[in-house]
């Protein structure tokens, strides 16, 4: 038998595959937005004991969230920029770092404006830049092939930091008061700081690799200066286009049937009727288990049919399931709920993938960016109902008028996703019907 060279292949056997290092980045990124979950999970828990404690009507409390999501929101654009100036590295750090300060801030607090500056502006700033667009630029930088399944993956990631957070959180609401839960989630947050500064790389071609699935090797763009001037570019480029603002509408209603509804309001409505804290606080985790499942799913769906009528498909179920939530709502769980909490917590984040691939079939190169203003809709949307919400609850006395209004939205929402024509081949941008 002749000889084997050093580092030939061996014959009969198989060579050794590693795993490329765009899962790892995503497995980092993942934990990453888990770690900065907690934040998510904290307002719908705070309404009641906030309200008890310094007479805030619901409303008041509820602008101060609304403040939260609106700037989550507007930020994410100007950090999908920022990343590509400074790298995503350093914008992801120091984002964890404002969302730490403003949570522990809020212990101290004894006034309105206190809310609204350090729960609404600074942990709006941070988490904003810790957004979906996060998400999407690495998604972007990272891979060619699996992009659909991938986002997927690290939206669920936010649901997955709700599963583990909220019953942890309602737990030391109700037993310990809301301040050992503000504490929780500001050291979550700046626990994650070191990983991100540990093994977060920033391109493919800082370790000298190419993206997954990527025909050929790519040199690392130079830095992109002008963030601001950029974000505010690619506006003005996609506001021109039909499709941007079907898509920003859709997801404008994604986020005010989302988080500023139910993720703000669902727990003190099941509370209204006589369901405990804590009780009500699992249902809204439970939602973030098949959230994971659903959002992935909807990642493969992606990769493998028409987004725009997916997305159609997402927001009509949401909305039927919307209406008949003020029927399920009681003291006790039944099988129905337990239908519901499963039902929409498969469709809760699925409009994700089908959104940001169609923001990269229309946008091209800026399409991380374009989709950070489409986010943004989504957060405006949200902080709008989560404002609202608190409103009518102190105006009626329930919430039932804003789940029916919820509900109408999503037809809308449907019927905007269908109208979106496919981009012409090579072009960036596509007239609406």
């Amino acid at each position: 038998m002749a000889p084997v060279a050093p580092g030939a292949p061996v014959p009969g056997r198989r060579p050794r595959r590693r795993i490329h290092r765009a899962w790892f980045v995503a497995a980092v990124t993942f934990v990453t937005i888990v770690g900065a979950a907690a934040f998510m999970s904290l307002p719908g828990l705070l309404i009641d004991p906030l309200h008890t404690e310094f007479h805030w009507s619901r409303g008041t409390i509820g602008a101060a969230v609304s403040v939260n999501l609106a700037l989550y929101g507007l930020t994410a654009p100007f950090a999908a920029a920022l990343m590509d100036r400074f790298g995503i590295r350093k914008v992801v750090a120091i984002a964890l770092v404002v969302i730490s300060a403003g949570s522990l801030l809020t212990v101290s607090m004894h006034a309105v404006w206190q809310l609204v500056l350090y729960w609404g502006v600074l942990v709006g700033l941070g988490s904003g830049s810790m957004a979906l667009a996060f998400a999407a630029t690495v998604t972007s930088r990272w891979f060619v092939a699996r992009r659909g399944l991938v986002t997927g993956i690290l939206t669920a990631a936010s649901a997955s930091g709700q599963l583990v957070f909220l019953p942890v959180l309602s737990w030391l609401v109700t037993h310990h008061g809301w301040r050992p839960a503000a504490i929780t989630v500001g050291l979550s947050a700046a626990a994650v700081v070191p990983l991100v500064l540990l093994l977060m790389r920033d391109h493919p071609a800082d370790i000298g690799q190419s993206a997954y699935g990527a025909p050929a090797y790519e040199e690392k763009p130079p830095p992109v200066t002008g963030a601001a001037r950029r974000a505010l570019g690619a506006l003005a480029s996609a506001a021109r286009t039909g499709p941007f603002w079907l898509l920003a509408g859709s997801f404008a209603v994604c986020g005010a049937s989302t988080n500023g509804l139910v993720k703000t309001h669902f727990v003190p409505a099941a509370h209204d009727h006589g369901l405990p804290v804590t009780t009500a606080a699992s249902l809204l985790a439970v939602i973030g288990v098949f959230d994971v499942v659903g959002t992935v799913a909807s990642g493969w769906f992606t990769d493998r049919l028409d987004a725009r009528r997916l997305l159609a498909v997402y927001y009509a179920l949401r909305g039927v399931s919307l209406l008949f939530l003020p029927m399920l709502l009681g003291p006790t769980i039944h099988p129905t709920m337990l239908f519901f909490i499963v039902f929409y917590g498969l469709d809760w984040v699925a409009t994700v993938p089908p959104t940001l691939a169609l923001c990269r079939e229309h946008f091209g190169e800026n399409s991380s960016i374009v989709f950070g203003w489409v986010l943004a809709a989504h957060q405006v949307g949200a902080a709008v109902v989560a404002w609202v919400g608190g409103v009518a609850r102190d105006v009626f006395g329930s919430y039932d008028v804003v789940w029916y209004g919820a509900g109408a939205l999503c037809a809308v929402a449907a019927l905007m996703a269908l109208v979106v024509r496919r981009a012409a081949p090579g072009i960036g941008a596509v007239a609406v019907a």
